[in-house]
């Protein structure tokens, strides 16, 4: 039981990577506190984590709104009085109508929503939590950027600016927090097969395109949301205490 008497906030926990990692946590031993901004979901998950026996709270909030992350925040410190493990999970490519859109062709309302979608809530967390894990003298943040950072991917360039703004925010944060024993890590994956990613991407590829895409994946599989939970689970638990500042590629070797 690797997070016994540790309280994790997962921020984007209603489905994929972040409902995986809220999952295996809890069934780790942690008192887990879940954020989203579907109620609906986070209830159907809250009931799957109390069947583990730690303490569950759920929050519906919207965590582009700093006062949404600042509520959520004290409310899990009201909760369970700390913070121990903070996963940031809000992001995707899919809120524009065309997530694969040329710098040239996007506008930029198009160019912001994308940048405040996938790194604005990743700032807030991160500036709202670090003071209590400095406090604390301990903490270990994670934080999901993409390989959409590298330019590995079709996704947009706006996209690919915020996935990668995540990669440079977490390296900072490893030098500014590091000095207080408080971790901060990233991981970059390829494409997962979450729900999102079945619902808008997947049925749009043609039989070629999917299988091209899968050749392209030295180990011949596409990643599913428990593979990129396990890596975050190394990096929140104790196995990582002499890794900061880094985000690893989970994209099968991609």
């Amino acid at each position: 039981m690797r997070f016994a008497g540790k309280v994790a906030l997962i921020a984007g926990a209603s489905e994929g990577i972040g409902r995986a990692t809220a999952v295996l946590l809890a069934s780790e031993g942690a008192d887990v506190v879940v954020v989203a901004r579907n109620g609906e979901r986070l209830a159907n998950l809250a009931e799957e984590l109390k069947a583990y026996g730690h303490g569950v709270l759920t929050v519906v909030a919207d965590c582009v709104k700093e006062e949404d992350v600042q509520s959520t925040v004290r409310k899990a410190v009201d909760k369970f009085g700390r913070i121990d493990i903070l996963v940031n999970c809000i992001g995707g490519s899919t809120i524009i109508k065309n997530s694969r859109t040329a710098v040239e062709d996007m506008s930029l309302a198009e160019f912001e929503a994308l940048v405040q979608f996938n790194l604005v809530p990743t700032f807030l967390m991160c500036k709202h939590v670090s003071p209590l894990m400095k406090a604390q003298g301990s903490g270990k943040i994670v934080n999901i950027s993409s390989l959409a950072s590298r330019g590995l991917t079709g996704s947009s360039g706006a996209y690919s600016a915020a996935k990668a703004g995540i990669i440079a925010l977490t390296r900072k944060l490893s030098i500014e927090l590091g000095p207080s024993g408080v971790h901060c890590n990233g991981i970059a994956p390829g494409l997962v097969l979450t729900e999102r990613i079945n619902r808008h991407y997947v049925p749009n590829m043609s039989p070629e395109n999917a299988a091209a895409l899968l050749n392209s994946i030295p180990l011949r599989r596409h990643s599913m949301p428990e593979d990129q939970a396990r890596v975050v689970a190394f990096l929140a638990s104790r196995d990582s205490d002499m890794v900061t500042g880094v985000t690893i590629d989970v994209a099968g070797g991609l």
